[in-house]
């Protein structure tokens, strides 16, 4: 008998302690392909509008626009006017749709993302295979966040650029300190969507039911958008005007507060004067000793200081919640990895 051959093709490659992602990603993009899938649908969706927006929307308007102040008080007057309303239903959709992502973000992530897996076993049988809890949530925070991050900041510079074109062209156009307007034109949305995928990952490892999960990423997202809110005219110095009585409050930029000026400089509450006769309001303020009003706001200046500010407050709460997240994982984890330690010694 002839002794067997050695075969002759190339030996496997050793397994590595790596050797298991790209097929870890594979499975991840596999499992959640639907949610792939809506979410390109989704970005592709937003950006066209937005682009449309951007560019022949915004056009028509303005000529809209131009059309009708030419008309001047003439009672025969003709205008594109559905070409006005079409740019401002379609400003209002997707300006509304981008401000809603942070919270779709959060659902899905508590509720498909890591609820379904946690509560269906998926994540354990992940676990037996050889793939380790932490590098099973690091996967799965870190493909989301890439794909996260790039289709919602593609989609607020789409909406930054619509806005543009349409400023001082389009007089229906929002101004910038439109709460919603004023988050969808800058990072703060990115910021918030990834501090929900990061509230949806810690509310999941809490619950490890779906639908719990589902409904606390969503109001943790919702949340953190309001904290984003409150936070944001308050995240770089204010600026301060002083009017004289005649000229009345300058109402331009973030209005912060507003008040009196006295004789000595001091700012005072203004106690409001409801009534229509400037006589009265006259009385009122040198009773006071008032000289003027004062205003505190932030103006167009300082838009990018105030985005990027509160920017780096919510990805620090981003942060810690995806910390907090890891330190549920290896604690909820660690009783069962301390049995199979001992059940092989």
């Amino acid at each position: 008998m002839t002794a067997p051959t050695a075969p002759t093709g190339p030996a496997p490659a050793a397994a590595g302690p790596h050797a298991g992602r790209p097929r870890l990603v594979r499975w991840l993009l596999r499992l959640h392909r639907p949610a792939l899938y809506t979410w390109t649908v989704l970005v592709v969706v937003l950006a066209a509008g937005l682009v449309w927006l951007w560019g022949p929307l915004a056009d028509a308007a303005a000529s809209a626009w131009r059309q009708y102040d030419a008309c001047g008080m003439s009672p025969r007057c003709s205008y594109d006017q559905d070409a006005i309303l079409r740019y401002k239903d379609v400003y209002s959709y997707t300006t509304l749709a981008l401000n809603a992502l942070p919270l779709l973000v959060g659902a899905w992530a508590g509720g498909s993302l890591f609820g379904r897996e946690l509560e269906s076993g998926t994540a354990r049988l992940a676990w037996a295979q050889g793939v380790t809890p932490t590098r099973w949530l690091a996967t799965r925070l870190a493909l989301p966040a890439a794909l996260v991050t790039v289709g919602t900041g593609l989609l607020v510079l789409l909406h930054n650029r619509a806005w543009s074109a349409a400023r001082g062209r389009v007089d229906t156009a929002k101004d910038w300190t439109d709460t919603w307007t004023l988050h969808a034109n800058g990072p703060t949305t990115v910021a918030l969507a990834l501090a929900a995928l990061a509230a949806g990952a810690l509310a999941a490892l809490l619950w490890r039911r779906t639908l719990p999960a589902l409904a606390t990423g969503l109001c943790v997202a919702a949340g953190l958008r309001g904290l984003a809110g409150l936070a944001l005219p308050h995240m770089w110095p204010a600026v301060t005007r002083v009017t004289t009585l005649e000229q009345g409050y300058d109402g331009g930029g973030l209005q912060l507060g507003h008040g009196l000026v006295t004789a000595t400089g001091a700012h005072i509450p203004d106690p409001g004067c409801g009534s229509p006769d400037p006589a009265v309001c006259a009385g009122t303020y040198a009773k006071l000793h008032a000289t003027g009003f004062y205003t505190e706001s932030q103006p167009f200046s300082h838009y990018w200081p105030l985005q990027l500010t509160t920017s780096a407050l919510v990805l620090v709460l981003a942060c810690l919640l995806a910390g907090a997240a890891f330190t549920v994982l290896r604690r909820t984890t660690r009783p069962a990895a301390t049995a199979r330690e001992e059940a092989t010694a």
